[in-house]
């Protein structure tokens, strides 16, 4: 405690929650609890565009996203005097609206799926229409394929090296790819050997799945971005909802750990991992807080309602190690072995052909 209270005032918002707080929960395994972690690349995307010049005080923020990556701008832009419109759909929640408009964002809500796509297709299709609208007098952060989100990672990287080693095994959800590849990349500069897991949801397109409808958000997409770069993952898990909304309340009751359904999602592939290589140190990380899913995730009725209570059973390891395109919830394990996209997916095209 004395090492806390000799640090100095934190200059800004953004720069008190960059970072997480490491937390042992097991002998091996570790939990990187951010406070909403895409306040990190939103803060160093601003900022290489303000050093670069492709950003101007005359000019407005436009992105599109329904969770935090929309929060992490709307810090950032109220602490850099800049406007922000964010273009959503109906999945976002209430609470974290009223935040954003609070912060003195505009939120658009497109209320129309787009037939190829989904709701990230139409979203992007309205942000791109404002853009041609405002021309030269608005930026797009491009979360999904500019190199600055996954190099703000670095300091969390670092962070993880000079804490433990940098042959380490990381564990996190797939949205943009920003936060394990940028991460993996840079620990991989130190220790080739360190080891990445990728988790991602059913009806995710991101490692082979039909595009469908997910009740476990903010990770999945409807879309490949360009920032997921394949080739760094060693292994890919598929977990469900109900099994990730299962993992999150366990998290919160057996730990104290207070966060979202990613986190549930990650920590139980983090403790699995954990226990089957005692050896390894293994590190989840947990995206955001819990504040948002207090009406759903942590609300029995909402469970009941939403029939995820009695599926939900949590489960010790992996049902089944099915091709990521193929395979079925609640939980699949994929050796992915650090393959391009193709790579994979045409392994099955070559086991379906006719002999």
């Amino acid at each position: 405690m004395d090492a806390v209270r000799k640090r100095l005032p934190f200059s800004s918002c953004s720069d008190a929650y960059a970072l997480p707080s490491i937390i042992r929960c097991e002998t091996n395994l570790y939990l990187a609890q951010f406070a909403f972690m895409k306040l990190l690349p939103a803060k160093y995307i601003i900022e290489q565009a303000l050093a670069r010049g492709t950003l101007t005080h005359d000019m407005k923020v436009l992105e599109t996203s329904s969770g935090t990556f929309a929060l992490g701008l709307a810090v950032v832009c109220r602490e850099f005097g800049f406007q922000l419109e964010i273009f959503t759909d109906p999945v976002m929640d209430k609470g974290l609206e009223n935040r954003l408009r609070s912060l003195g964002a505009d939120v658009v809500i497109v209320t129309e799926k787009a037939k190829q796509g989904g709701y990230q297709r139409s979203r992007l299709d309205a942000l791109q229409a404002r853009i041609r609208k405002l021309g030269d007098f608005c930026f797009w952060p491009r979360q999904y394929e500019t190199p600055d989100n996954p190099a703000a990672y670095t300091l969390f990287a670092d962070q993880i090296s000079g804490m433990f080693d940098a042959d380490v095994t990381l564990v996190g959800s797939v949205g943009s790819g920003g936060s394990t590849c940028g991460t993996i990349e840079r620990l991989r500069q130190k220790a080739p050997g360190a080891r990445l897991i990728g988790v991602d949801t059913f009806n995710s397109v991101i490692f082979g799945q039909q595009d469908g409808e997910r009740k476990l958000r903010g990770l999945g997409n409807s879309l490949v971005p360009k920032n997921v770069k394949h080739e760094l993952y060693d292994e890919v898990h598929l977990i469900s909802a109900p099994l990730a909304f299962a993992a999150t309340r366990t998290l919160h009751e057996r730990h104290a750990v207070f966060a979202g359904p990613t986190s549930g999602a990650s920590h139980i592939v983090g403790c699995w991992r954990a226990r089957k290589y005692t050896g390894e140190t293994v590190v989840v990380i947990c995206p955001d807080e819990g504040h948002r899913y207090v009406e759903a995730v942590y609300d029995h009725e909402w469970l009941k309602q939403n029939g995820c209570l009695h599926e939900g059973a949590l489960l010790d390891e992996p049902s089944s190690e099915e091709h990521p395109s193929t395979a079925l919830p609640p939980w699949n394990r994929y050796r992915w072995k650090r393959k391009s996209r193709e790579a994979v997916l045409s392994t099955l095209e070559k086991f379906d052909e006719p002999r």
